[in-house]
Parts: structure tokens; C-alpha cells; sequence
């Protein structure tokens, strides 16, 4: 049976002390996609006025939907210690309401909990995008700001962690490389971190031409 601890590996070595560098292979792995979501979303733009912004949080919070599953799974959280409390989810669902939105009108089924090795490595991957965006959401606070959005109107979901964005990334990449992850289920990894990243592109082209 698969612990938070231990995953065994094709040579029936545990890969519990994972090398680091996963992060960085994502990173270069999904760099094209990445300025791919980038451009989608700005086509849109979102920080333009509150009715884009609106829109904007609605491509949010259908994509944070998805990975519902993933931040309350034990195993996952046994990996990444704290899992659970990055999850923005509820902040999204009230930073909606703020925005005179019913999140209930934009459901998104989540991806299934993943029972298994393979499914926990593919989690990585979309945990990786997920993370990934409140990095590099510093500069779309600031705009959100300009609209009269903060931390405890419509933009709590952008605002930054109490230990500052770069902190908690830094934690996070570090756990994302001692994961312990089979050798053979490393592809997984990338191929959900692009799966996310595709989702994400899909979602922000329906918002640019809605």
C-alpha cells in the first residue's frame, strides 16, 4: 500500500528523498504554455474595468474548482504539509459574491480524488500550475487595487500569504521536490501541469470572447 512517505520505484528503491529540480523541470517543461495563458488571459483584459474583472474571477474560480480534491486528499497533504490551507477556493467563491456574482451559476466539476500513484503525480503537476499563479499574481493585485478591490473586497484570492509570496513559493517548490514520486510516474507530473495550463487557456479564451 502507497503512504505519504514512500513510493516505491521501478528498481524497488523508495524515492523518498526525490533530488531537487522537479519545480525547474516543470518550469521549463510548460514555459511555452505558459506565455500561451498569459497572453489569453490579457486578451481579455481583465484589470480594464470590474465588469472584465468580473469575468476574469469567473475563469478563476471555474479553474480552482478542479483541483478542489487535490488540497483535501491526506496522502497529498502528507507530501505538501499545509496543503489544505493554500487552497483559495473559498476565497474566490466570496470574492465572487462581492463582485454581485453567484458562484453557483459557474459550477465546475472537480477532477476525480486520485487513488493512486499515478493519480498523486498528475496532482503534482496541477498543484504546480495552481500554485504557481498566486506568484505571479503580484501585479495583478495591484490592479485590482486601482479598481477598489483589496484583501477583504473581490481580490482576497490574489492577495498575498501572511510570509509573502516568495516565502510561500519557495516552501512549496521545496516540498514539490522531496515529493515522493515513483520515477516511473514523473511524466505524470509534467503531464498534468500541462493539462492545467490547457484548461487554463481554454477557460481565458471563452472569456476574451464572451
Amino acid at each position: 500500500m502507497q503512504t505519504a512517505t514512500e513510493t516505491v520505484t521501478p528498481a524497488g528503491q523508495p524515492n523518498a528523498a526525490r533530488k531537487p529540480g522537479r519545480a525547474l523541470h516543470l518550469r521549463e517543461a510548460t514555459s511555452a504554455l505558459h506565455a500561451q495563458v498569459d497572453a489569453a488571459m490579457m486578451a481579455g483584459e481583465p484589470m480594464k474595468d470590474r465588469e472584465h474583472y468580473a469575468q476574469f474571477l469567473i475563469v478563476q474560480y471555474r479553474f480552482h474548482q478542479l483541483t478542489r480534491h487535490y488540497f483535501r486528499d491526506p496522502i497529498l497533504n502528507g507530501w505538501l504539509p499545509g496543503l489544505a490551507e493554500r487552497e483559495r477556493l473559498a476565497a474566490l467563491e466570496q470574492d465572487c459574491r462581492d463582485l454581485g456574482l453567484t458562484p453557483e451559476h459557474y459550477l465546475n466539476l472537480p477532477l476525480a480524488t486520485p487513488r493512486h500513484a499515478a493519480g498523486r503525480a498528475t496532482a503534482l503537476g496541477w498543484l504546480y500550475v495552481t500554485e504557481g499563479s498566486n506568484l505571479g499574481a503580484a501585479f495583478l493585485y495591484k490592479a485590482a487595487q486601482a479598481l477598489g478591490l483589496d484583501a477583504d473586497f473581490g481580490a482576497r484570492h490574489l492577495a498575498p500569504h501572511a510570509d509573502g509570496r516568495a516565502l510561500h513559493w519557495k516552501t512549496f517548490v521545496a516540498q514539490l521536490d522531496a515529493a515522493p514520486v515513483g520515477d516511473q510516474y514523473e511524466s505524470l507530473v509534467v503531464e498534468g501541469a500541462q493539462a492545467a495550463f490547457l484548461r487554463v487557456i481554454a477557460l481565458a479564451q471563452g472569456m476574451a470572447q464572451g
